[in-house]
């Protein structure tokens, strides 16, 4: 499982997709916070290390014929399936979870307070996610695309009105780290997503579809923040020395 006091868990699922639910499993953020070391979340969690990579080696040889090997994708087919699953995704869900927190909120929130903080996360998350997607879609996902095809063709691109594409990544990184915290908030509000005993089936609904929206924005932000953002970066170089003819000196 390589080197643990240099290898992030970011690094761990970004090479096997599958070792990401077992960070989901002990509630380890491998997204925004991808940059620790498997010694570092131990630590934090009060998880015996041994366990956790035992648990890391079997997700790791279970057969996935069904799995996309998101390193291998090409950067403009990243972003695609993206925006075409992650970003989809999270148009579709919030409007119907918006509509349930309001209802048990109205129901329930005399008994249960932490319903109107949760509500109020959420509905903050969704705003600044609609923002945030449109970036992406309109901005920096299309200069990724042009990219691609550039380096493909060995063609020059135009110069971004923002500068490195290293400047709207980290707006987008920074956006992400705060929707992280914020999911951080809703979890521990709601107690990990446990309905009460008195919750009604609307109540029940409402945190399974809360939790299955921070385990999709995990792997959303794992895609962008370990894959698609590093690879982009390391394009953006490699297009810039083609401007200049230095890495294809024959153009």
């Amino acid at each position: 499982m390589g080197n643990l006091n240099s290898k992030s868990i970011g690094e761990f699922v970004s090479e096997n997709y599958r070792t990401a639910v077992v960070f989901q499993k002990y509630a380890i953020d491998f997204c925004c916070k991808g940059g620790r070391t498997i010694n570092e979340v131990c630590e934090n969690k009060k998880i015996a290390p041994g366990v956790l990579l035992a648990d890391l080696e079997e997700a790791s040889k279970q057969d996935d014929n069904q799995g996309t090997d998101f390193q291998s994708l090409p950067l403009d087919l990243l972003a695609d399936y993206i925006e075409t699953n992650h970003h989809k995704y999270i148009k579709e869900k919030t409007p119907a979870l918006k509509q349930y927190l309001d209802k048990i909120c109205k129901v329930h929130g005399n008994q249960h307070p932490e319903l109107l903080e949760i509500n109020e996360q959420f509905n903050a998350s969704a705003y600044e996610l609609a923002i945030h997607m449109k970036k992406e879609e309109f901005i920096l996902f299309p200069f990724i695309r042009e990219m691609a095809k550039a380096e493909n063709k060995h063609e020059k691109t135009r110069q971004a009105n923002f500068g490195t594409i290293q400047n709207p990544i980290q707006m987008m990184m920074a956006d992400h780290a705060t929707e992280g915290k914020r999911f951080e908030r809703i979890s521990l509000l709601s107690n990990s997503y446990s309905p009460p005993a008195d919750a009604c089936t609307t109540y029940r609904v409402a945190y399974s579809m809360l939790k299955e929206f921070e385990e999709d924005l995990h792997l959303h932000i794992h895609l962008e923040n370990n894959i698609l953002f590093p690879k982009a970066i390391a394009m953006e170089s490699r297009v810039n020395a083609l401007k200049t003819g230095y890495l294809y000196p024959y153009l």
